[in-house]
């Protein structure tokens, strides 16, 4: 079995499409590949794969019978975690937040994670927590 790629179940499609298109344009120069919006799918490259990938979440709830269930549980642990390698952690944070993002850990150094990384924890405008990082 292959993993694919990540994929992010967004309630506001087109402002999660928004978001993704400035950040992955001006840090990795990259445009969507696709965008649908009447099935609330979009999907980014990077480095000649799938790199990313959202789905409108009604989209999906309807798909699998969840479309009657509560949207979220109360606040909990993140699950998952989308992480993405950058050149300048420092800048890369402060591009996520001039498109709408918010600092969840500021830039910092990790070395007890790995010798030389660097990274930033940030929010997408749904709550969707990324990584920024570099070594």
């Amino acid at each position: 079995m292959d993993a694919l790629y990540p994929r992010l179940l967004v309630r506001d499609f087109p402002a999660g499409v928004a978001f993704y298109t400035a950040v992955l344009r001006e840090l990795h120069g990259v445009d969507p590949v696709k965008v649908i919006p009447a099935a609330g799918y979009a999907n980014w490259d990077l480095d000649g794969g799938t790199g990313l990938v959202l789905f409108a979440r009604a989209a999906v709830a309807a798909a699998v019978g969840t479309g009657g269930l509560p949207e979220s549980a109360p606040p909990a642990q993140d699950a998952a975690m989308l992480v993405m390698r950058v050149d300048d952690v420092d800048a890369a944070a402060a591009c996520l937040a001039r498109h709408g993002a918010t600092l969840a850990a500021a830039p910092q150094d990790r070395p007890e994670w790995g010798p030389g990384l660097r990274t930033a924890h940030l929010r997408d405008p749904e709550g969707h927590l990324i990584e920024v990082q570099s070594y």
